[in-house]
């Protein structure tokens, strides 16, 4: 392994990090009281002015000239990726972290089944064998055999939703203008998303706005969510190839756990730590073949 593979490794681990933090704060800002409409425009709302000002004051050497109908078919698919923060935010407030988090993660298999209807071929054995074992790991994960009673089904139809809008984002921001710089790309699915958002949150944003909800999480969720994701991803998923670094963003599944279990004292038992490492090997499994390729 060289020198610029552990980098992006590095950037990459660094990324999945920050995704996982997420939940835990927004957990916080409930307990204060903030609503998820405002949780969710701040947290968008400054990423798109952080995202703005990187794109401001980039080299000009490094913008590429944006068709309108580019910027579009960005900020359409940047709605979906407004309705993933929104509906894993509901998602919290009526479940766990380490139960939100394993929810949002159903977007493994999602992928697969869209992967096969968008290219008309049945996925690889790796891949379907990789989808079957997330599906048992998240059985274990939510602990439902025992908890099936007390779950709340919101909670789990906020979650799936999160998933499902997450899969849509992943397919459809891959898919359009990959020629744009990051920053550019950045940018419109940004205006797409807070445009989406603005517009769900605001009608209770009329009723209620504390603004301290903008410098108390705003600033951090819109940090480790919104901004330096993207760009660790983007230095570091080229130095570790793709199915590298998607076994690796896998480590937001033990962060967000992680933070929940020693910040929130949320009860994480022994089935449900088996769970998460079945659903990080099915990860590894659908992937390995890119990762031995690469090594190759």
């Amino acid at each position: 392994m060289n020198r610029d593979q552990i980098k992006g490794i590095v950037w990459v681990a660094l990324g999945a990090a920050s995704y996982g933090i997420l939940a835990t704060f927004v957990k916080l800002a409930y307990d204060e009281h903030f609503t998820t409409s405002e949780v969710t425009f701040s947290q968008y709302f400054l990423g798109f002015a952080g995202i703005g000002l990187l794109n401001l004051f980039a080299r000009k050497t490094t913008r590429t000239p944006v068709r309108p109908a580019q910027a579009g078919k960005l900020m359409l698919a940047g709605t979906s990726m407004g309705f993933t923060g929104t509906f894993y935010y509901y998602s919290v407030q009526y479940v766990p972290v380490s139960l939100a988090i394993v929810l949002l993660m159903q977007t493994v298999w999602m992928g697969v089944v869209a992967e096969m209807i968008l290219e008309k071929r049945a996925p690889s054995w790796l891949k379907t064998g990789g989808a079957l074992l997330v599906c048992v790991g998240s059985i274990l994960a939510t602990d439902a055999v025992h908890n099936l009673q007390t779950l709340d089904w919101r909670g789990i139809g906020w979650g799936l939703l999160a998933a499902l809008s997450y899969t849509v984002f992943v397919v459809a921001s891959n898919r359009i203008a990959p020629d744009l710089p990051s920053l550019q790309r950045s940018f419109w699915l940004m205006t797409g998303a807070l445009l989406l958002v603005a517009g769900v949150a605001l009608p209770d944003l009329l009723e209620k706005f504390d603004v301290r909800v903008i410098w108390k999480y705003g600033l951090v969720l819109s940090l480790f969510g919104t901004i330096l994701p993207p760009l660790l991803f983007t230095a570091g998923m080229p130095l570790t190839g793709l199915g590298l670094g998607t076994i690796i963003t896998a480590l937001e599944i033990p962060v967000s756990v992680s933070m929940a279990y020693f910040i929130l004292d949320e009860t994480v038992v022994g089935t449900q730590w088996l769970g998460i490492v079945v659903i990080l090997s099915a990860i590894v499994v659908m992937n390995w073949r890119s990762v031995a390729m690469k090594r190759a």
